[in-house]
């Protein structure tokens, strides 16, 4: 099971307590994956269909809780995919003389449609969560943190992508709104800004278990870059002792270290003694011993010797 499917497994067992979430819910669920029918028998009607069973439980539950009705839940086959059931609620457009479709945000007042929720519907805090949970069940995805940080919520009406967009704002995030192929997908990329989202809705399990994966992330990676780092040290440290090497020996054939100032010859042995040592080790081998600037101060006075033989191209020293 991936983490987007567990995350929304977990929202779908949350069952809101207030009846104004509980329709903020359904609202976003409807309108997320909603659909009208009219039919001879049943006449005007919502339906909702979802490939998830919780989801399914979920929305004949809330249904029950708003509006006091027991429905049925259909199970359709998909021809193409044998293994994947479609899960069909339908819902009266009316009920006991309750307008349905009014009271979901789907029409106004005077009957005309409405493509964003009523500002009734989300004035309060806790609706507000309840209606981005609905939209996340009915259309979101958030990826495994293991990968790249990503969460989304699609939806084919780009004025209710922008709801979703401001409703975020309205909570201090970020969110971005981008067109794909005909669909509106809204969308977070920060770890934080996930971190806070998954706490809005509700998903405190997948939030822990998101922020679990990101600390062990973000320490594999400190390691990683220390590793880099002291890796990339450590070959600077041997490319430059080897071409400290090499310079000493072409001094040493030309006018032999014996012939050099003592400082310089003490330095030289030691190089040759140990090519794989740092300056800061052979600075502390010197007697008396000597910081690491002073180590390169005569070597760099031996490099100096080593070029001018280079450009001689042989010949003594004095």
């Amino acid at each position: 099971m991936s983490f987007s499917v567990e995350t929304k497994e977990e929202l779908a067992r949350i069952q809101p307590r207030r009846r104004c979430c509980q329709l903020a819910e359904l609202a976003a669920l409807f309108r997320m994956d909603g659909s009208l029918q009219i039919s001879g028998e049943q006449g005007v009607s919502l339906t909702v269909s979802t490939e998830s069973a919780s989801s399914a439980r979920k929305i004949f539950r809330l249904i029950k809780a708003v509006f006091g009705l027991q429905t049925q839940i259909l199970v359709r086959r998909k021809r193409r995919l044998k293994k994947s059931n479609v899960y069909v609620i339908s819902l009266p457009a009316r009920v006991g003389g309750r307008d349905v479709l009014q009271e979901l945000g789907i029409t106004d007042s005077q009957g005309i449609f409405s493509f964003e929720p009523p500002s009734e519907l989300l004035k309060r805090q806790c609706c507000r969560r309840a209606y981005l949970r609905g939209a996340f069940l009915g259309g979101g995805s958030v990826n495994s943190p293991e990968g790249t940080y990503h969460l989304e919520i699609i939806t084919n009406d780009e004025t209710h992508a922008r709801t979703l967009s401001e409703l975020l704002h309205r909570f201090g995030l970020t969110a971005k709104v981008s067109q794909r192929k005909g669909w509106f997908i809204v969308y977070l990329k920060e770890s934080e800004q996930i971190v806070e989202m998954l706490s809005i809705i509700g998903a405190h399990s997948a939030l822990l278990n998101f922020e679990n994966v990101r600390i062990v992330k973000g320490m594999r990676n400190q390691v990683n870059r220390l590793v880099n780092c002291e890796t990339a040290n450590l070959n600077k440290t041997v490319d430059a002792a080897l071409r400290q090497t090499e310079m000493i020996q072409l001094v040493q054939s030309r006018v032999g270290l014996g012939n050099l100032p003592p400082q310089l010859r003490e330095i030289a042995e030691l190089r040759l003694q140990f090519p794989d040592a740092s300056l800061k080790e052979l600075g502390q081998m010197l007697n008396p011993p000597v910081g690491k600037s002073g180590v390169n101060h005569r070597l760099r006075r031996l490099e100096s010797l080593a070029e001018e033989f280079s450009r001689q191209g042989g010949g003594t020293g004095d």
